[in-house]
């Protein structure tokens, strides 16, 4: 007869590859504790049917378990009960199994079998039994024979028993039960002591375990690369190191966890967004291919998740400053890992916009924006700026202004600015003026078969069909996003971002967040609705009069309100007066050091006021505004002269009759008032720019050209032209040019020419030849013919 196959065989050496380590390490643990407890669970069966036979048979009822005798080495034999009780190999069958029984019903074998009371008696009859047994007085026996430890007494029905036992003494005959106890004990708690290393081996042990780590990540991340699909459960084992336990290196390991599967996702992870299967998918039949294909996907979709929620969990164990149990990583290294978490996550959040989880990145982005750490505040910003400025669509934009804008509502607009700052990078050109519009993107409508017959020939009809089939293919080859629907997410962003800048204006006017607001609102104030213009304009205006807003502010608020004027507000008959004349004063007030950040949007308010709308200037104004500018110019840094002075050059382009400023003489009556700060009652076509005069002895090389070319009345030919790179910027990419942020003198200082060798000068080479001659000459006749004697004039003392 054949042996029976065991069915469980040896694993393969193919299957014990594809079995990760750790798994084998588990299954071995388990198969050891699953024969160590079967083992253990025999002996108790075994020592319990002892001790209930051995209770069974004696004649003084005892309790079926001591609670001190738990550890087989410290339990108590009984010689007298031993030897009454008989072994188990001399009992019968039916004897033996009636104790097993008995030894199951641990009431029957506690009970005085004497006794004929019932087992469930009321608790009143024996109330006063521990009151008696109380009253008993304890006496100490002054030389025992026997060393006995008291326990405590149990209640039966009979009444008290009292409990002592003998104090074990070491006994060398022992059974083999408590001698393999005893060596087991001994295997787990016997272990070779440690030998504690110095500061130099620890170093060396901690770099050569975390290179075993390296290269452990290099070899799953190389595998991942090479072959993703096949090898998309090395992700999980990769992630897995994300719970690195050894204290030396774990904060290290997985700081290099985080970056490698950052860069992992962003290499494997495809172009399209994936969605969960439906029922109807999982059970039609596919192919090998797809179906590894939907393997893949789904344990890149999983993974991810899991990855995701583990940089946030490393965020808010940050936040909330938890220690946990098994004390690997201390809170110091807490901001370490969180940094290192935040910034793979704003890696992410610009690598894959179109990916799953987008949603959940931007609302772990969003409020560490606002964080406390400048340094997280700021990469969370630059991150959302970088975003939009590559968001050619708008839907991952969309997705984080809707964010953005509720979270500035919940703090009840107390954020940081640079929150709102990030509105100013949106990609938003145009926008759907009415809803109703047809225009936009309409789509080419094609001929009728009818209307080719009537007004077409048989040929004409047939190249015509022909054109119509190329054009639809060539508009499912282009597979481009429509117009249509671009225009409709930028409207809808647009009116997220102008329903909390109005919010702010409305309610916060006073709040750190206006410079942000007038910013993006002089930005984006040509696609407002022209319903709003009027309340805008009243609104800045009243924020100009109150006289809370700095000089920076204010001009934020004109800039604001002409680009309003410049856009769809160009047919409205209004006449900005008011914001002219705030300009004109406001020229004086620009900070004249290294912030001259003003200048700059000075520069912007001039084009839009004075160039833009050359129509609606009039001459006194541009007048008044040319010589203030001027006058600018003397108390500036170089760059924001040059700034200054080109648009002066513009302004003298665009209004010829304000080349009577380069003459003396006055036009009209009246004295130029230049303290006056209202440029139309200033009288300056009686003064004249003698400031460019000045200018001309710069010690900035191109502040002198523009002083020169202004003098000779900015001419575009001759010698006094400007050079094609100085005439072609405008005025603001001129001062971005010449900054001098960067404390260097721009352009730089040429260096003087090397001196000729052979023709070294001397020091008498300076001198002329007639004053050598007479300093010879008087040095040859000084001469001292006795020595010199101070003692003489020296006054005597009296002491």
């Amino acid at each position: 007869m054949k042996a029976r196959r065991n069915k469980k065989q040896i694993p393969s050496f193919r299957k014990l590859i594809k079995t990760s380590k750790i798994k084998l390490e588990n299954k071995l643990k388990n198969k050891q504790f699953k024969q160590q407890s079967t083992l253990k669970k025999y002996r108790k069966e075994q020592r319990k049917l002892r001790q209930a036979v051995k209770d069974a048979v004696s004649k003084k009822p005892i309790p079926l378990e001591d609670p001190r005798e738990k550890r087989p080495g410290k339990r108590i034999e009984r010689e007298e009960e031993e030897e009454e009780a008989l072994p188990l190999d001399m009992m019968d069958e039916d004897d033996l199994q009636l104790m097993k029984d008995l030894g199951q019903r641990a009431s029957f074998l506690t009970r005085d079998l004497s006794s004929s009371e019932p087992v469930h008696v009321k608790k009143r009859k024996h109330e006063r039994i521990i009151d008696k047994y109380e009253k008993i007085p304890r006496t100490l026996q002054t030389a025992p024979e026997k060393e006995l430890i008291h326990l405590l007494p149990i209640k039966d029905k009979s009444g008290i028993i009292p409990q002592t036992r003998e104090k074990p003494v070491t006994d060398s005959n022992k059974d083999e039960e408590d001698q393999e106890a005893a060596r087991e004990l001994e295997e787990e708690i016997i272990e070779d002591p440690i030998r504690e290393l110095t500061i130099e081996e620890h170093l060396i042990e901690r770099k050569k375990k975390l290179q075993e780590k390296k290269m452990h990540i290099a070899a799953l991340a190389s595998a991942i690369l090479s072959d993703p699909e096949s090898n998309i459960k090395k992700l999980k084992e990769l992630r897995s190191m994300l719970m690195e336990q050894d204290p030396d290196v774990a904060v290290t390991v997985r700081k290099l966890v985080i970056v490698s599967l950052m860069e992992l996702f962003k290499d494997i992870t495809p172009s399209y967004k994936i969605r969960p299967l439906t029922e109807a998918e999982k059970s039609t039949k596919i192919r090998k291919e797809t179906q590894k294909l939907r393997e893949f996907e789904e344990g890149l979709v999983s993974q991810y998740k899991f990855y995701l929620e583990n940089l946030e969990q490393m965020v808010k164990d940050w936040k909330q400053r938890k220690l946990k149990k098994s004390n690997v990583v201390s809170l110091k290294a807490y901001k370490g890992l969180a940094e290192v978490a935040v910034k793979s996550l704003c890696e992410l959040l610009v690598a894959l916009p179109h990916f799953n989880f987008h949603n959940n990145i931007i609302v772990l982005i969003v409020p560490l924006m606002n964080d406390v750490s400048k340094s997280i505040s700021e990469m969370c910003c630059e991150a959302v700026k970088k975003l939009f400025k590559q968001d050619k669509l708008g839907q991952a934009s969309l997705g984080v202004i809707k964010v953005i804008s509720g979270f500035v509502r919940g703090r009840n607009y107390e954020v940081r600015p640079e929150m709102l700052k990030t509105f100013l990078c949106l990609r938003i050109k145009e926008v759907e003026v009415k809803k109703d519009t047809e225009d936009i993107n309409k789509p080419k409508k094609f001929m009728t078969f009818k209307e080719k017959r009537k007004t077409l020939s048989r040929m004409q009809r047939k190249w015509k069909k022909a054109e119509e089939k190329l054009e639809r293919e060539l508009r499912e080859a282009e597979a481009s996003e429509s117009t249509e629907k671009k225009l409709k997410l930028h409207t809808e962003t647009l009116n997220i971002v102008f329903v909390t800048y109005f919010r702010i204006l409305k309610k916060a006017q006073r709040s750190p967040l206006l410079p942000a607001v007038l910013e993006g609102l002089a930005k984006f104030a040509h696609l407002i609705n022209v319903e709003f213009f009027d309340d805008l304009l009243v609104v800045l205006h009243t924020l100009i009069e109150s006289g809370d807003l700095s000089y920076q502010e204010s001009l934020y608020c004109v800039q604001t309100a002409f680009h309003i004027l410049s856009g769809q507000g160009d047919v409205l008959n209004i006449d900005p007066m008011k914001f002219y004349t705030h300009l004109y004063k406001t020229l004086f007030k620009l900070h004249a050091g290294a912030t001259n950040e003003g200048v700059e949007i000075v520069l912007q308010c001039l084009d839009v006021m004075l160039t833009k709308r050359r129509k609606q200037v009039s001459q006194q104004r541009a007048l008044a505004f040319i010589k203030r500018l001027c006058t600018l110019a003397l108390h500036v840094l170089p760059n924001s002269s040059i700034g200054i002075l080109a648009t002066t050059r513009i302004l003298m382009h665009t209004f010829p009759k304000t080349d009577l400023l380069l003459d003396s003489e006055s036009q009209g009556s009246g004295v130029f008032l230049p303290e006056l700060d209202e440029p139309e009652y200033c009288n300056a076509q009686n003064t004249a720019l003698w400031e460019l005069y000045a200018l001309r002895r710069h010690y900035h090389p191109i502040v002198q050209k523009l002083a020169a070319h202004l003098i000779a009345g900015a001419p575009s030919e001759g010698s006094e032209a400007l050079k094609p790179e100085l005439s072609r910027r405008s005025a603001a990419e001129l001062f971005e040019a010449y900054s001098m942020a960067e404390m260097t003198f721009n352009p730089p200082v040429e260096t003087s020419n090397p001196k000729i060798k052979g023709k070294v000068l001397q020091g008498d080479s300076f001198l002329n030849e007639d004053l050598n001659q007479l300093i010879k000459r008087y040095s040859s006749e000084l001469t001292t013919e006795s020595p010199l004697d101070f003692t003489k004039y020296l006054k005597t003392s009296p002491y």
